[in-house]
């Protein structure tokens, strides 16, 4: 069973103001629109760390494949 819970926050009249202008447009209430952006903004936190190293090495000048066939190498030589 989901319960919903009421809460206050205090929200710069900007953002409100952006925030009127979806629910205007997509015709839909302020608290839907909330509710939706919490969830895809919580979705976007519970990406797993893993996910985060992807694409780290395309800062790197050498390349990726190149330099773990040199660091097995060394296996073979063992």
């Amino acid at each position: 069973m989901m319960t919903n819970m009421r809460t206050i926050i205090d929200v710069p009249e900007d953002v409100i103001e952006s925030l009127d202008r979806v629910r205007a447009r997509e015709k839909r209430s302020r608290a839907a629109v909330i509710r939706e952006a919490i969830d895809v903004y919580l979705r976007a936190k519970a990406t797993p760390e893993t996910a985060s190293a992807f694409g780290l090495w395309k800062a790197k000048s050498r390349d990726g494949l190149r330099y773990q066939r040199e660091l097995r190498s060394d296996w073979n030589d063992r």
